[in-house]
């Protein structure tokens, strides 16, 4: 049976997202401060975890970080009533897999959950690691050597995308649809935004698979 850790910390919703897993065949466990949360979390005897961000004690943002410190990759899915995209790129940056604003349906809840326990848990480290090259999402602090390398806003969203795949070839139209989130740019600009990375972090950085696309080598 599919095991669910819920942290959440009002009462009233934890018992009626109990109640409605549970009938959606889960087995839950509540937690209803972040120390609770985060001694569940750390077992890694669950499948799937469904955080609050405010908690008492400790924050949902460092159960994530203690979680993923710790090399425990179960699935997160935040929930918070901050739907800021701060918050929400926050979320993402130390480890969460999903984001879900209150109030919301129950039923896109279950439905993202689902999703998550499709996907499994891959490894989601705090720090990413290609070769002599290193990057924090959270700071935005990549090194290459040991030594710090300056990037735009654009410059590391661009690099992060393509260290979360390792190995893997993405194609401009995925880079740009990610990074750009506007379909309708022209696909130069990820040509031009590689080139801004590979002068910086050196052309054995980030590979042109003739054709395909980028990948991301970092030797």
């Amino acid at each position: 049976m599919v095991r669910i850790l819920v942290v959440e910390d009002e009462a009233v919703l934890a018992r009626a997202l109990r109640r409605g897993l549970q009938a959606e065949g889960f087995a839950v466990d509540l937690a209803a401060d972040g120390e609770t949360g985060l001694e569940a979390a750390l077992e890694g005897d669950h499948d799937v975890v469904v955080l609050d961000l405010m908690l008492p004690q400790r924050s949902g943002l460092e159960i994530l970080h203690e979680m993923r410190r710790a090399e425990i990759w179960t699935p997160v899915l935040v929930l918070s009533a901050k739907d800021s995209d701060d918050d929400v790129t926050r979320g993402l940056d130390v480890g969460a897999d999903d984001y879900l604003a209150k109030p919301f349906a129950f039923t896109v809840l279950v439905a993202r959950l689902r999703a998550l326990l499709r996907r499994g848990a891959p490894p989601r480290p705090a720090v990413l690691e290609a070769g002599r090259l290193t990057l924090d999402p959270a700071t935005r602090e990549a090194r290459l050597d040991g030594r710090a390398v300056e990037l735009t806003t654009r410059e590391t969203a661009l690099l992060e995308h393509l260290m979360r795949r390792p190995g893997e070839v993405l194609t401009k139209v995925e880079l740009r649809d990610h990074v750009w989130d506007a379909a309708g740019d022209d696909l130069n600009v990820v040509e031009v935004y590689v080139g801004y990375l590979r002068r910086k972090l050196g052309k054995g950085a980030i590979d042109t698979v003739r054709g395909s696309g980028y990948r991301v080598v970092g030797r």
